[in-house]
């Protein structure tokens, strides 16, 4: 088929390269203006990839440009394109529309473009923005994309309480890859399929008040990794999210700008480990309540002042000792007894019993000042005597320190007898003093004698205490056959 008229030469040098594929060079670098022999027509390219022009028997025609200076809007909205398309180091004036097109391998390379639509985009190969600079959104609901997307180094900027990547339902095959990415605005992966992996290494996201990343109830096979530099200026909000494989914030950096506000938001996410070791420590809530995962990697001092853990699954923890777990489950605002339970049960599993005895103390403790005064006061007494019953010997150790104290008091001061010396068993301190502890009369001593003086009111704060640890002991024991 013979060019179409009114061509400039570069666009007549691109429709003779076309059915072989041969990559037109315009310029090593990209335009900053409309240079006369880099122009190069929209609506040209468009022909090209909608097949104006007959292909090469045994060659595989694409359109492949580099510096070009590209005017009007390159619009394959709902097209079929059945060829590559590859424009390097290109500066396009108005934003592309690929939207509803099916289309084969797409690649965009250091170009520079007010924006991109690309809604409901179905491509066979993959569709690479690298090292590109946009001025405006990238559009991508409900796009599938079958060959993985790249982004790696790209730049964009829109004004930060805007959506820079928009995306919904996005469906990804081998991989989504934004390295090294600079982006103004935020992130929206909402509902998105990553089958490859989503990999953020080293990418800077800005959205300072509103949502850096929103991932949520997104599936990612593989990894997630939001690591080695990744940084987050806003939310990242992996809520319902499902990852097959780690979730990493290895050396990252999460900050929502405000401390009241979320930094992460992952609950309800389910992951195979969760790697949560920023740099540095997190500014702003961490939320991972109702959260399934199946190994938890952190430390003290990245953490959080205020960690939402309630209804939290995990099967392993690493990287924090006993004491620093204590305050992992105690850093939010509000009570809750299921953190409490869920580490119990993980040392106990562990074989650990010791500890997890310790923090089922932790957790009455702080379920203390949740409750009014009469409360707190048995709440104290229980705890001083028996441990709420995990620390029985407490209650053994009272009571032989109060059967000492007796015995030496009523060995110096002695009860007088009721009834006539051959009615009565023989006196001995150490015994009146059991009576006394012993809420039950067993020894018949407490009947037989009468405290006489100041030794009375030590009897009488013997009888008291000694029903006071019978009955903590009991309800201590209790609460540990059933703690909830």
């Amino acid at each position: 088929m013979p060019q179409p008229p009114g061509l400039n030469d570069a666009e007549r040098r691109l429709w003779a390269a076309f059915p072989a594929g041969t990559t037109v060079e315009l310029g090593d670098d990209r335009p900053a203006g409309p240079l006369p022999d880099r122009i190069v027509r929209a609506e040209v390219i468009g022909q090209l990839l909608l097949g104006a022009c007959e292909t090469r028997p045994g060659s595989v025609a694409a359109v492949r440009l580099r510096g070009a200076y590209i005017l009007g809007r390159l619009d394959l909205a709902g097209g079929l394109v059945e060829h590559e398309l590859r424009l390097e180091r290109c500066r396009l004036v108005e934003e592309p529309d690929l939207s509803n097109a099916q289309t084969r391998q797409l690649r965009f390379a250091e170009c520079r473009m007010p924006g991109f639509d690309g809604g409901g985009l179905r491509a066979d190969g993959y569709l690479s923005l690298s090292g590109s600079e946009i001025e405006g959104q990238v559009r991508l609901p409900r796009a599938q994309l079958g060959g993985g997307l790249r982004m790696n180094g790209t730049t964009i900027t829109v004004a930060p309480e805007e959506w820079a990547v928009y995306s919904g339902g996005l469906v990804v095959d081998v991989g989504t890859f934004i390295r090294d990415a600079r982006i103004t605005g935020g992130v929206r992966f909402v509902g998105a399929r990553m089958n490859g992996g989503l990999f953020m290494e080293g990418t800077v996201i800005e959205s300072p008040g509103g949502h850096a990343l929103d991932g949520q109830n997104m599936v990612v096979e593989d990894a997630c990794e939001l690591s080695r530099g990744f940084s987050a200026l806003g939310t990242v909000r992996l809520r319902s999210a499902r990852v097959n494989g780690i979730v990493s914030f290895s050396r990252g950096r999460l900050d929502s700008g405000d401390p009241a506000r979320q930094a992460l938001h992952a609950s309800h996410m389910q992951a195979d480990e969760l790697l949560l070791w920023p740099d540095r420590k997190i500014n702003g809530r961490v939320s991972l309540s109702y959260s399934r995962i199946g190994v938890i990697m952190d430390h003290p001092s990245v953490w959080p002042d205020e960690l939402w853990l309630n209804g939290l699954v995990y099967e392993t923890l690493r990287g924090a000792d006993f004491k620093d777990r204590l305050s992992w489950v105690s850093r939010d605002n509000e009570f809750h007894l299921q953190p409490y339970e869920q580490l119990a049960a993980w040392y106990h599993g562990t074989g650990f019993d010791d500890l997890a005895r310790k923090v089922q103390l932790a957790k009455l403790r702080a379920r203390r000042r949740r409750l009014h005064v009469v409360g707190r006061v048995w709440n104290h007494v229980l705890d001083w005597t028996v441990g709420y019953g995990y620390r029985p010997w407490l209650a053994f150790a009272w009571f032989a320190a109060l059967l000492a104290l007796g015995t030496t008091v009523f060995s110096i001061e002695h009860p007088r007898p009721m009834k006539p010396k051959d009615e009565l068993p023989a006196f001995h301190a150490l015994v009146y003093s059991l009576d006394l502890l012993i809420p039950l009369d067993t020894f018949g001593q407490q009947l037989a004698y009468d405290a006489l003086g100041w030794s009375r009111w030590v009897a009488y704060g013997l009888v008291t205490t000694g029903w006071v640890l019978a009955t903590a002991l009991i309800a201590g024991v209790t609460r540990v056959l059933r703690p909830n």
